[in-house]
Formats: C-alpha cells, sequence, structure tokens
C-alpha cells in the first residue's frame, strides 16, 4: 500500500496555481526526499496531505485514508514537523512534549523523548529561551510520540549545526529502520543524498522527476566530471580538450586535468590529452552531484517527467507569497 497518494491534485490562490494535475506515490517503508525551489510548491502539498487546506481538484490519500473525510484518522498515526513552528515561549520543553503524550494518548516518557533529540538538559528550562536548533529538535520530539506510522518533515535541519544535522539522519534512519514511512522537504541536497530511497523534484507546481539519485543521473543532461591525472601538462592541451564536442569545461588542477563532458565524449579527452604528449597515470569519474541534477531539471526548463510541463518560471515568488500568507 502506498503511504501518500496524490492524484491530480491541484491547488489555485487566486490566478496563481501553486500545485497542478500533481500526482505522486510515496511508498509505504521508504525514506522519500521531496526537492524543489522556492515557490515550488512543497509546503502547499504538505498542506495538503494534512488537510490544512484543501485542494481546488484532484484527491489525497495518507496510509490508505482520504485528507478531507479522515483527517483525524491520519493525525493519530503521522508526526509532523512543520517548517517555521513557534514554540510556546511561556512553556517549557517537558510541556510541549507532554502535550504532544497526551493528545495522542501515548505514553511515551518525555524524558527519554528529550535525550533522544539531544535536549535531555533542557527540558525543564522554557522553550523561549530555546535557540532556534534546540527549537528545532524538541519539535522533531514531538513527532516522535506515539511512534508515527509516517513522519513527514518540512525542512528538518533548519537551524542545526552539522552534528545536529548527523543526529537527525540518525533518528530518520533508525524510525525507518522500525517501519516508519520517512517524507521529507529540504534544501539541503547532500541530506537528500545521504539518506533517501527516492527523491522527487516539484518545480511549478508539478512533480517533473522521480526516481533513486542514481536513476535521475542516468536520465538528466547532468555532466560527470572526468579527472586525468598526467605526468605533465603539455602546452595547449586545455584548448584542444575544450574544442570537443561534448565537453563544456576543462581546467588543470597540478597534474590533474578535469573535463566536464557526458560519457560518449570521455574516450576522446583521454586520447586527446596522450596525443598531445602527456603520459596518463590514472583517471576518474565523478558522478554529477545532486546540486548540479537539481539544477538541471529545475533551471533549464525541461521536463523529464513522464507527461506534463513545468509551470511558468515567474510563478516561483508569487505562490511562495501565498503559500506564506497562509501558514
Amino acid at each position: 500500500m502506498s503511504a501518500i497518494e496524490l492524484n491530480n491534485v491541484t491547488k489555485r490562490f487566486g490566478s496563481v496555481s501553486a500545485l497542478e494535475n500533481c500526482d505522486l506515490d510515496v511508498r509505504e517503508g521508504e525514506i522519500y526526499g521531496f526537492l524543489g525551489p522556492n515557490g515550488a510548491g512543497k509546503s502547499t502539498t504538505i498542506n495538503v496531505l494534512l488537510d490544512f487546506i484543501r485542494p481546488t481538484g484532484g484527491t489525497a490519500r495518507v496510509l490508505g485514508h482520504d485528507t478531507q473525510a479522515e483527517s483525524q484518522r491520519i493525525r493519530e498515526r503521522v508526526g509532523v514537523l512543520p517548517e517555521g513552528f513557534d514554540v510556546y515561549d511561556r512553556l517549557t520543553g517537558r510541556q510541549h512534549l507532554e502535550f504532544a503524550i497526551n493528545s495522542k494518548n501515548t505514553n511515551d516518557d518525555p524524558d527519554a523523548l528529550a535525550e533522544r533529540v539531544g535536549i535531555a538538559d533542557a527540558i525543564d528550562r522554557k522553550a523561549g529561551g530555546y535557540s532556534k536548533g534546540m527549537a528545532q529538535r524538541l519539535v522533531l520530539g514531538m513527532a516522535l510520540v506515539g511512534q508515527p506510522d509516517l513522519l513527514i518533515l518540512d525542512e528538518p535541519s533548519t537551524g542545526l549545526d552539522p552534528n545536529g544535522a548527523r543526529e537527525m539522519r540518525e533518528i530518520i534512519r533508525a524510525e525507518n529502520d522500525r517501519g516508519a514511512t520517512v517524507f521529507f522537504s529540504s534544501h539541503i541536497l547532500g541530506q537528500v543524498d545521504a539518506i533517501c530511497d527516492r527523491v522527487g523534484i516539484l518545480r511549478g507546481g508539478e512533480l517533473v522527476a522521480e526516481d533513486t539519485v542514481e536513476g535521475l543521473r542516468e536520465a538528466t543532461s547532468a555532466e560527470a566530471t572526468l579527472a586525468v591525472e598526467v605526468d605533465r601538462v603539455p602546452d595547449g592541451v586545455l584548448e584542444d580538450v575544450r574544442e570537443l564536442p561534448s565537453v563544456s569545461e576543462a581546467r588543470v588542477e597540478d597534474t590533474t586535468i578535469r573535463a566536464s563532458c557526458d560519457d560518449a565524449a570521455k574516450t576522446k579527452v583521454i586520447r586527446t590529452i596522450e596525443d598531445a604528449g602527456a603520459t596518463v597515470e590514472d583517471f576518474s569519474t565523478e558522478d554529477a552531484s545532486l546540486e548540479e541534477l537539481f539544477a538541471s531539471y529545475t533551471d533549464d526548463g525541461t521536463d523529464r517527467s513522464t507527461g506534463g510541463t513545468g509551470g511558468p518560471d515567474g510563478t516561483d515568488d508569487r505562490v511562495g507569497e501565498h503559500e506564506e500568507a497562509r501558514t
């Protein structure tokens, strides 16, 4: 069964379309990364899933339940870390956790939750004195109450230092290992690359790509970098390499020549270097980073998904403004 299903979902705010005929299928038990530039519709999607807003058209289901008719059933089984959540300044961390425990009618131990998310020493302090990272940890602890079947995390690493981000990833993995599905949006692409089973990329309110990171690399035109170690760098070799078809850029780092190119050009690059008089001592290929893949799917206006086209670039900021107005 699918944990999340969107079927032809559209959401319009006046004349602005935040989501346009969006289809999404997140499988039970997977970690799914949801990416997109600001204003792409990520927060709108999450708000539809939680029935905070109603779609203009289409249907949405979470854990087999209709998001509009069965929203209470969904909330009983879902843990949510929303982006920009404001803690209650006058309540302690313990009171926040106890509120979440009572709301879900569970027997979780607030001290154990605080220990798990790294705020055990601050649990009895008022949350108004928490740093942004501590507040984020507290809200994560609230999301973990009741061992939810689905975790929806909107920008979960916001405010966290590198150690905090690493601990966040460890918690996500542990939750997934016990059987939870994890759906999270993030602009920190390295986090997605490190932990996700699959990635979906949203642009202009439409899902333009969905696959494993490796699958996205194979489907996109984002180039790899060929690093060729040589005994010496002959005069003029960079110009020769740059003139090759399918080579977009070449540079030298000490005795390593780096060329950005597609797979078909790699042999020609090596042969050109050798023809210039250099001895190739070693070579390796560095795959396109997730940042490069993301740019390839969101910057060039090309839709690589099956069916559909991306929305107009000019809608991004306006959609973001409409979403923010509804936060």
